[in-house]
């Protein structure tokens, strides 16, 4: 399995990385955090560290550290608008609850 983006987020990602007029990709991860126990955590990457996972797709690299791989694998990357709100979706297999705001969730 792999970690895998739709069309609307690679758009947005690439986007994000020419305004910002560097960077290699984006690292998604996961940190302990919220009411459910994890959180998802996104942020540019410049430099690879020891134990990345590159996952390239639709033009931009996806970039996850061995720890977040297990409790992200097969995970699918949205974009999404809802009415005035907009931001990235995490379609993940692995998620067995969520917590009530959104925010956080359990596998």
């Amino acid at each position: 399995m792999a970690i895998t983006i739709t069309e609307a987020a690679a758009s947005r990602v690439a986007s994000f990385l020419e305004n910002r007029g560097k960077g290699i990709g984006l690292r998604l991860g996961v940190r302990t955090s919220g009411c459910s126990g994890m959180a998802y955590v996104l942020e540019f990457v410049d430099q690879l560290d020891e134990g990345d996972h590159v996952f390239e797709e639709k033009g931009v690299k996806i970039i996850v550290d061995a720890k977040s791989l297990v409790y992200l694998e097969g995970t699918e990357l949205d974009f999404a608008k809802e009415g005035l709100n907009e931001g990235f979706k995490f379609n993940n297999p692995n998620v067995s609850s969520e917590c009530g705001c959104g925010e956080s969730f359990n596998v």
